[in-house]
């Protein structure tokens, strides 16, 4: 077990000042938030996001892990090609081929930068590197030295750090500040640390490690016990000036620090946080629900920031009080972070002026081209629906830019019936178009939607079930528009999300399922083109990373 020890004395502030010291952020949704069960993204998509996440004033986006396939290799290099304001990572195991690779991608950016890593806990040196600890040493010099010769920009990460050995894990960093290394990522990878004990590591560390000029130190937290939010909160305190995070909190297992929840807790408490981020709050509520329609995975309504029910106030003490006055009950405003709200603004009336008007009042810069993309699916629902809300604006953006990338099926058509009594209960005749091609299937089911994945999965081929599935409706009256978030497993055992939105719930549910099946289809590809390990040698880590 690691040696813990707490620090004497309270170490100094890093940096020049710690009144209104800057935290950089650092999104890795495109990365370990991926790796979330079924929150895979295509190359358009992943390009989309990080667009999305340059406006939101994110410090460093990292793009992904270059080396795990040829379309995650594109993508990285998509992305950093695209972005222009903030810095570009990718992550990279401490393998010169994989360094090279993580290179070869991210070059493109204006700000790029490797991110390097490898274990440092005795529990991964002797079960999965299979090193010792003067090995690991050598290892990590030579990976960082040789990142350095191409970027000038380097990350190193300890992965496992919280459960390492601190008088090791304190030469590991001062062998890779050595090597040139000008942030140094200490993750609580498996979400283990408590608050109370994180402060002792990170005052530790500082204890031990000069205050390099230059280095930034990193927290990287996992949220196994649900303190992700909290251990970042006290890294910052120690003098932590990066914290890496994500959209939604999604990624590994429980998920990492959510970018939201941090960002706003500095927003709201600077009576006692004195720090500031870059990011513009008011893109978070758009960013959250781009990301929602991209992976298909839907945020819990009682999410801090980002949930349904955050700004919701339903006992009668509470609506009286948020009448009267509302920070009463509200720490922040639902506009603060961007969120609209349920005000009547267009019609079937509307014309493109209007909508394009409407959709920058939100938050959504379009241009011409972009509006006249939606404006035909606006009209079509305008015509079907009496009152049209900002969600259901937001709702039809989502669901235009999640179908712009590249699809392997689309839904043509699809007829039900549905009866009781009879078995099976019911039939449905869907039509699924795969580029000119539009084949034809009969499914039969318990109920409408069983029908049509039923016919669907005879169409592609595929032997699938439906793990969860849940229907949420977007905004309110008989003519709401319903939104279908879904979780399907395929044969292989592979989950993938899938989400839609439509006025008819099974045209939802349809839609989305498809929208599961390209992914599927996508992730194959990705898993057929990825490179094979080096001849002699096994790959010093897994493909997952801090």
């Amino acid at each position: 077990m690691p040696a813990k020890r707490a620090a004497k004395s309270k170490p100094a502030p890093r940096g020049a000042s710690k009144s209104k010291d800057k935290i950089r952020i650092f999104d890795t949704t495109l990365r370990d938030g991926e790796q979330s069960p079924g929150c895979a993204m295509d190359r358009f998509q992943k390009v989309q996001l990080g667009l999305q996440l340059e406006k939101l004033g994110v410090d460093i986006i990292e793009a992904g892990f270059p080396i795990a396939s040829n379309d995650e290799f594109e993508a990285v290099r998509d992305v950093a090609k695209a972005v222009k304001k903030s810095t570009v990572a990718g992550l990279s195991r401490s393998a010169r081929e994989d360094i090279d690779r993580c290179w070869e991608a991210v070059r493109h950016a204006k700000k790029p930068r490797i991110h390097t890593f490898i274990a440092t806990s005795d529990i991964h040196l002797k079960y999965k590197l299979k090193m010792n600890r003067a090995e690991l040493l050598k290892e990590v010099a030579a990976s960082v030295r040789h990142a350095r010769k191409l970027c000038k920009d380097v990350e190193w990460s300890a992965e496992d750090a919280t459960r390492s050995d601190w008088d090791f894990l304190a030469e590991s960093v001062k062998i890779a500040i050595a090597e040139g290394a000008t942030t140094i990522n200490l993750p609580d990878t498996v979400g283990y640390t408590v608050p109370t004990e994180f402060r002792q590591f990170w005052e530790n560390i500082f204890e031990k490690i000069p205050a390099y000029e230059g280095v930034v130190f990193s927290a990287h937290c996992h949220n196994d016990l649900g303190l992700a939010i909290a251990n970042s909160i006290v890294a910052v305190e120690c003098g932590v000036r990066q914290v890496e995070c994500t959209i939604n909190g999604i990624g590994e297992r429980a998920g990492n620090a959510s970018l939201e929840e941090f960002v706003m807790a500095l927003h709201t408490r600077r009576d006692i946080l004195d720090f500031k981020s870059g990011v513009k709050s008011k893109e978070i509520y758009p960013t959250s629900r781009l990301l929602t329609s991209m992976t298909g995975v839907p945020v819990q309504q009682n999410k801090a920031i980002v949930g349904k029910n955050a700004f919701a106030h339903e006992a009668g003490i509470h609506q009286h009080g948020v009448i009267s006055k509302a920070i009463t009950y509200e720490i922040m405003t639902p506009q603060s972070v961007g969120r609209p709200s349920n005000t009547l603004v267009l019609g079937k009336h509307s014309g493109r002026a209007g909508l394009r008007q409407r959709y920058e009042q939100l938050g959504f810069k379009m241009n011409r081209e972009a509006i006249s993309a939606i404006y035909l699916r606006f009209i079509e629902l305008a015509d079907r629906k009496k009152e049209i809300y900002d969600e259901d604006l937001i709702a039809l953006l989502q669901e235009n830019r999640a179908g712009a990338g590249e699809s392997y099926y689309e839904l043509d058509a699809l007829q039900v019936t549905s009866s009781t009594g009879t078995k099976p209960g019911s039939m449905a005749t869907v039509h699924l178009r795969e580029g000119e091609e539009v084949q034809t299937k009969v499914g039969k089911g318990n109920g409408p939607v069983d029908a049509v994945l039923d016919a669907i999965n005879l169409i592609v081929g595929n032997r699938s079930r439906l793990v969860d599935f849940s229907v949420n409706s977007v905004t309110q009256g008989r003519d709401a528009l319903a939104e279908v978030n879904l979780l399907v497993e395929f044969e292989d055992g592979a989950q993938m999300a899938g989400h839609s939105t439509s006025l008819d719930t099974v045209e939802a549910a349809a839609k989305a399922f498809v929208a599961a099946v390209n992914k599927y289809k996508l992730t194959q590809e990705m898993k057929k083109k990825a490179p094979k390990s080096r001849k002699g040698k096994k790959p010093p880590e897994g493909l997952r990373g801090v």
